[in-house]
């Protein structure tokens, strides 16, 4: 096991307000939270928006997150979009989570490569759109991928993606009934040679077991988003042996 966990926040906006504007401004804040509070990835995954209200809100979740690494050099978070390359490079985002379904990691690095090409300036660093002339788009993306059983686990790490969220480990309030991954699986996946990220019903009491499964770290919605997001960075980092 890692010595510190990897934390990561899974943005769901529907859950914060009735109307839209006030979700919107909900989610920057939490987005906020997490970051201030250490999580190590955010991915923004409202995947009901269109796509111009989704690079919307990813242009001013990069400019918030800009802001306080300006504030704090040494914050680390890294904002991924839920499946679209093409809003993360538009919005100037760290890279991408893909489905299980998507495009593979290689084309989406290829697409990310050619496009960071394609926005250098003569004899300076390429700009970052959506952001400002001193930042740029990373050379290489950050790239999730959703997984649901061991071959997928094995293929994404084949194909090169950064890391997987391994899902659903234990059952979700929403789907009790569901069927679920478990810790067996979990722990056989985490042989892989690639970070394992555990999601699904993930809670506080029960993140420790995903952890001596061998898990790299956790992900989730509602631990993080109805929580004071400090004290969960704080107790699941607490767990690490």
């Amino acid at each position: 096991m890692p010595k510190s966990s990897l934390l990561y926040y899974i943005t769901d906006r529907t859950a914060f307000a009735p109307d839209e504007a006030t979700r919107q401004k909900c989610l920057l804040e939490k987005i906020a939270e997490a970051a201030r509070a250490g999580v190590d990835y955010i991915q923004l995954r409202e995947r009901d928006l269109s796509t111009g209200a989704l690079e919307s809100l990813s242009l001013e979740a990069v400019r918030l997150l800009l802001e306080l690494r300006a504030e704090n050099p040494q914050m680390a978070t890294k904002l991924l979009i839920n499946s679209r390359t093409d809003v993360a490079l538009a919005a100037g985002a760290d890279g991408v989570h893909l489905r299980s379904e998507d495009i593979s990691p290689q084309e989406v690095t290829a697409i990310w490569r050619k496009t960071h090409v394609g926005t250098a300036a003569p004899g300076g660093p390429p700009a970052r759109p959506g952001a400002t002339a001193k930042t740029q788009i990373p050379s290489r993306p950050l790239i999730g991928i959703s997984c649901h059983s061991a071959e997928q686990v094995r293929r994404a790490a084949r194909n090169g993606a950064s890391f997987t969220v391994f899902a659903p480990v234990f059952e979700k309030k929403d789907t009790p009934s569901g069927k679920t991954t478990g810790l067996a699986q979990l722990r056989e996946v985490c042989e892989t040679k690639i970070p394992v990220l555990a999601l699904g019903g993930i809670t506080l009491e029960n993140a420790q077991s995903c952890l001596e499964a061998g898990a790299a770290g956790i992900a989730a919605i509602r631990l993080f988003q109805e929580n004071d997001v400090a004290k969960i960075v704080d107790e699941v980092q607490r767990l690490m042996p």
